[in-house]
């Protein structure tokens, strides 16, 4: 097993992608199970801080150590099982989505979590439950996690399966493969009944292998995943679609939302993304097809067959006239190569505010936060005249489809950085105030530790720490994320 403690060759698993950065004294590279499990047991004997690295493409700083050792997954990286009539696949956490996703559609299936980054390790994906633009369909991360295996902090390894560990009510029982017995008492806390990645997932009646979803790495290191798998669909209609009015925009999404969400309706959108007007400024040098002062655009996808493909079509385009969308500037992709120009321009903002903050070192500022669909236009234009009443450079866009918005600060200077960071706990307040969460997709990682109190309070936090001593009494896993250890 690969061991680095030269501080030059280990500063990449010391930061992530919203610039967050820490320290620690060697990184690990584990090839096997049995090298994760012996260096868990030597952590927990010793009591030394263990945090476990995925490929540092997330937002809230978890995968980053602020002492300790760091696990990195790298080497854990091989697709071990695709198969195609069952509609599975088993993987490593150490293969890239990218990689799996390209794998899937060679056989005609899909893996419908789609998050934004494509160069995350699945298993952080899971460890996250992450989500993205196709999670207005199909769900996130969560809803396609059969199996895992994961490695406890004391090193015993727990195999679960869906429906082998169910929660008599609030008592939830696992057995490791050594034949402990782990019983945990699960506690009350409310969760939002938004889009959610805030804390550890707890329900009456809950399945374990959801615990472990979601966790952030702090209850345990997966080492091997189940995941189902969908046929893909014969093809999908793309489209960008630009208004005049934010106003216009945002009924578009709330008419798609409702119309996707009725049985009756053949109009089902995979995807309900909306980017206000500074986004599209921030993008138009990279793309000059974004024609015209436009106040908001929406870019949705359908999936299509090919005997209802010109029905939808002109159903769709009765939606984008009846929403006084412009007809005579919209993208609109059938063709692969049109559908990854889209692609491009979906994903493109996310790594531009990344590149801005890295370059001006700023830590990010931008929110994850879901509010219920019947409040969210007014969350909307609160958050925008909140941060445009500063004078703060930002951009919005997210995934409107889900009452979720990624609303990014700039700041230019220090002085602003802090003004920002006052804002941003506002929203999260706001959020919080409305039965929304401060975390739908990102989790809260060692960032955003406040907001997550915001959201359930000492005692709330008290019953996730409850749980987390109870699978990691020396607290050695992921010291730092999600709360601090007493």
């Amino acid at each position: 097993m690969l061991i680095k403690s030269n501080p030059d060759e280990i500063q990449a698993y010391l930061v992530d992608a919203s610039n967050f950065k820490g320290t620690c004294e060697k990184v690990f590279f584990p090839e096997n199970e049995l090298d994760v499990i012996s260096i868990l047991k030597d952590a927990n004997d010793k009591n030394f801080n263990v945090t476990v690295s995925g490929n540092g493409t997330g937002l809230t700083g978890a995968r980053v150590p602020t002492d300790g050792v760091v696990i990195s997954i790298d080497k854990l990286n091989k697709i071990l099982e695709l198969n195609i009539d069952e509609k599975y696949i088993v993987i490593e956490p150490g293969v890239l989505l990218s990689f799996l996703n390209d794998e899937v559609k060679k056989v005609n299936l899909l893996y419908p979590p789609d998050p934004t980054e494509q160069n995350c390790y699945v298993g952080a994906t899971i460890a996250t439950n992450a989500s993205g633009a196709k999670t207005f369909k199909y769900g996130p991360t969560r809803s396609y996690v059969l199996e895992l295996d994961v490695i406890l902090p004391n090193g015993e390894k727990v195999e679960l399966k869906r429906g082998d560990f169910i929660a008599e009510e609030n008592l939830l029982i696992i057995k490791t493969t050594e034949n402990d017995v782990i019983e945990i008492l699960l506690p009350d806390y409310k969760m939002p009944a938004t889009k959610n990645a805030s804390g550890y997932f707890i329900h009456n009646n809950m399945d374990a292998i959801d615990l472990f979803i979601g966790s952030e790495g702090t209850l345990g290191i997966i080492t091997k995943a189940k995941l189902k798998l969908l046929d893909a669909p014969f093809n999908t209609l793309s489209c960008v679609v630009f208004f005049n009015s934010e106003k216009d925009g945002l009924y578009f999404i709330s008419e798609g939302r409702k119309k996707s969400n009725s049985p009756d309706n053949p109009l089902s959108a995979r995807a309900l993304e909306f980017f206000d007007k500074n986004a599209l400024e921030f993008l138009r040098d990279d793309f000059s097809e974004i024609n015209g002062n436009f106040e908001c655009a929406v870019w949705f996808e359908q999936e299509i067959n090919a005997d209802i493909e010109d029905e939808l079509t002109e159903l769709w385009f009765n939606q984008i006239e009846e929403c006084n969308g412009d007809t005579d500037n919209i993208w609109v992709a059938l063709q692969e190569t049109d559908k990854a120009r889209i692609k491009e321009f979906r994903h493109a903002i996310s790594y531009k505010v990344n590149e801005y903050i890295s370059r001006n070192n700023f830590r990010k500022l931008g929110t994850d936060v879901a509010v219920p669909d019947s409040d969210f236009n007014d969350f909307y234009f609160y958050c925008q005249s909140l941060v445009k009443s500063s004078g703060i450079d930002s951009v919005c866009y997210g995934h409107f489809g889900n009452s979720h918005i990624h609303l990014n600060m700039l700041p230019k200077n220090e002085e602003e950085f802090l003004i920002g960071k006052n804002l941003y706990k506002s929203i999260c307040e706001k959020a919080v105030e409305l039965n929304g969460t401060v975390s739908a997709e990102h989790g809260i990682g060692k960032i955003k530790l406040d907001y997550l109190k915001l959201m359930y309070g000492d005692d709330g936090i008290n019953k996730m720490k409850s749980i987390k001593k109870i699978l990691d009494p020396n607290f050695i896993l992921g010291r730092g994320t999600m709360f601090i250890a007493d």
